[in-house]
C-alpha cells in the first residue's frame, strides 16, 4: 500500500501525517508513506488544496486532516 501526504508541510499537513501514522500503527496495516512537498507534484494529483492524502494512487482528502476513523475506512477496501 502506498500513501502519500501532499502538502507544503504546514501544521495540518504534518497533522495529516500523525492521524495516518497512528490509523495505520492501530490498524496494524504496513504501508509505505511519503510526504510530497513539491507544489508541482501535488498539482499533478489534480490537487488544489493542502493537505490531502492518496491511497494507492486514488486522491482521498483534500484541503481538511482527516479523522483517523476516516483513514482506517480507506486502508480495509
Amino acid at each position: 500500500m502506498e500513501i502519500k501526504i501532499l502538502g507544503p508541510g504546514c501544521p495540518k499537513c504534518r497533522q495529516t501525517e500523525k492521524v495516518v501514522m497512528d490509523a495505520l500503527a492501530e490498524a496494524g496495516v504496513a504501508a509505505n508513506v511519503e510526504k510530497v512537498t513539491d507544489l508541482m507534484k501535488i498539482a499533478g494529483y489534480g490537487v488544489f488544496g493542502t493537505p490531502a492524502v492518496v491511497v494507492d494512487g486514488e486522491v482521498k482528502s483534500v484541503g481538511k486532516v482527516p479523522s483517523k476513523e476516516e483513514v482506517k475506512s480507506w486502508l480495509t477496501k
